[in-house]
């Protein structure tokens, strides 16, 4: 599986695959049980996990580099229903991020698309397109 396919879906939780789109709408599979199902674009929005930044303190980074950022910690991974836990974390792990625009909500995130991501041994890696 390529991290280049993976997209988050607003009002769905989880990350999918893109395996097909079309005019109205997207084919997807989930990562956490692996269904497959067409999702409307009428009705949600998709984002790659590609095009997604990250606020930092200096310029902004992809979401890709603090997961690699996460990776290549010794800290262990909080639970992600413990927001002083996460935050605490995170100001080890990635100490630029701007606490201030990044909120509580998009750190769990970040750490539950960390366990899946790992679980579905995902290389964290850009396409060739943006990395050239």
């Amino acid at each position: 599986m390529e991290y280049n396919k993976l997209i988050s879906v607003t009002g769905m939780s989880g990350l999918f695959e893109l395996v097909s789109s079309k005019n109205d709408g997207a084919i997807l599979r989930s990562l956490d049980d692996k269904t497959t199902k067409f999702v409307s674009s009428r009705v949600h929005h998709f984002s790659h996990l590609e095009s997604i930044e990250v606020y930092t303190i200096r310029e902004n980074v992809n979401l890709v580099d603090i997961f690699k950022a996460m990776e290549a910690s010794a800290e262990a991974l909080p639970s992600d229903k413990d927001n002083k836990a996460i935050k605490a974390y995170f100001k080890k792990v990635y100490p630029d991020m701007d606490f201030e625009r990044v909120y509580d909500s998009d750190r769990k995130k970040m750490v539950k698309w960390f366990s899946v991501l790992k679980a579905n041994n995902v290389a964290l890696k850009l396409s060739e397109e943006e990395a050239g």
